[in-house]
C-alpha cells in the first residue's frame, strides 16, 4: 500500500468502532499519524492506538463526545498538542434511528441532529482553527439521505442537512484551499448494521434482508467497512484535490 498520508495528521471522530475504526486502520496502513476520537468504547479506542503503534505508527486516543461542541474542541486541539499540526479531518460519528411520525419527540430530534449534523458541523470548526492550505475535510452522510426509507425520516434529514453543509461550506473554505465531502455509506457490515439493517425492507414487503439485498443493491450484498474506508481514504487524500463539495455515494448501487 502506498504512503499517501506520510506525515498527514488525521483526526477521526467515531473511530473506535464500525466504519471510523476501518478509516482509521486504513489511514495508518498508508502512513497517517491519527488521533482517534471516542465517546464511550474506551477499551476498543486504546486496544487500536495499541495496535496501530505496535506497528510502527503514531496513534492516540481521545476521549470526545461529539454532541458537546468544547470536547470536539478539546479533540482538535488535543492531537495539535501531540503532532504539532492538523491536515485531515474524517468525521464517523454518528447514530441511526427509525420511528414513526407520531412516535418522534423532540429529544429524539435533539439527540439525532446533534450528533449526526450538529455535531458534524462543530467539527469542522474547530478543525479549520487548525488547517493549513491544503487541509481535507470527508463527512459522513448516508444513502439515505436521497432514498426514501421507511420510517427513517429523522435520520435521513439529519444525513441530508450534512450535505447541504459541505456544499455550502465548500465555497468558503475553498479560499483557504481547504476541500470539503461527505461520503454515503449504503448498508455496511457493522455492529450498527446488524442492530437496524433488518427496518431497512418496508414491511409490507414481508422481505427477509438477503432478498431485499438481492433486489435493490446491484452488488446484492452489505459493504464490507474496509470498502467503505477506501472511498474516505480517496477524498482525504491529494488524489481528491480538485473534488470539494460533493457527496459520494459508495452503496454498491442501491436502486
Amino acid at each position: 500500500m502506498n504512503r499517501r498520508f506520510a506525515d498527514k495528521v488525521v483526526v477521526v471522530t467515531g473511530g473506535s468502532r464500525g466504519i471510523g475504526a476501518a478509516v482509521t486502520q486504513r489511514l495508518a496502513a498508508e502512513g497517517a499519524t491519527l488521533a482517534i476520537g471516542y465517546r464511550s468504547e474506551r477499551p476498543a479506542a486504546e486496544d487500536l492506538v495499541s495496535r496501530l503503534t505496535a506497528g510502527g505508527g503514531q496513534a492516540i486516543a481521545v476521549q470526545a463526545d461529539v454532541i458537546d461542541p468544547a470536547q470536539l474542541g478539546h479533540l482538535m486541539d488535543e492531537a495539535v498538542a501531540a503532532f504539532g499540526h492538523l491536515d485531515v479531518l474524517v468525521s464517523c460519528a454518528g447514530i441511526e434511528h427509525f420511528g414513526t411520525l407520531q412516535e418522534l419527540t423532540p429529544a429524539d430530534f435533539d439527540r439525532v441532529f446533534g450528533v449526526n449534523t450538529r455535531g458534524q458541523l462543530f467539527a469542522v470548526q474547530h478543525a479549520v482553527r487548525h488547517m493549513r492550505s491544503g487541509g481535507r475535510i470527508v463527512l459522513t452522510s448516508s444513502v439515505s439521505a436521497s432514498r426514501a426509507v421507511f420510517h427513517h425520516t429523522l435520520y435521513a434529514a439529519s444525513k441530508a442537512a450534512v450535505e447541504a453543509m459541505v456544499l455550502n461550506l465548500a465555497a468558503e473554505l475553498g479560499k483557504r484551499e481547504i476541500t470539503i465531502n461527505a461520503i454515503a455509506p449504503g448498508g455496511t457490515a457493522t455492529d450498527m448494521a446488524a442492530e437496524h439493517a433488518k427496518s431497512y425492507p418496508h414491511p409490507d414487503l414481508g422481505l427477509p434482508l438477503e432478498a431485499w439485498m438481492r433486489t435493490h443493491i446491484a452488488l446484492r450484498r452489505l459493504a464490507e467497512p474496509e470498502e467503505i474506508a477506501a472511498a474516505y481514504a480517496f477524498l482525504a487524500s491529494t488524489d481528491a484535490s480538485y473534488l470539494t463539495g460533493r457527496t459520494l455515494a459508495a452503496d454498491g448501487g442501491y436502486f
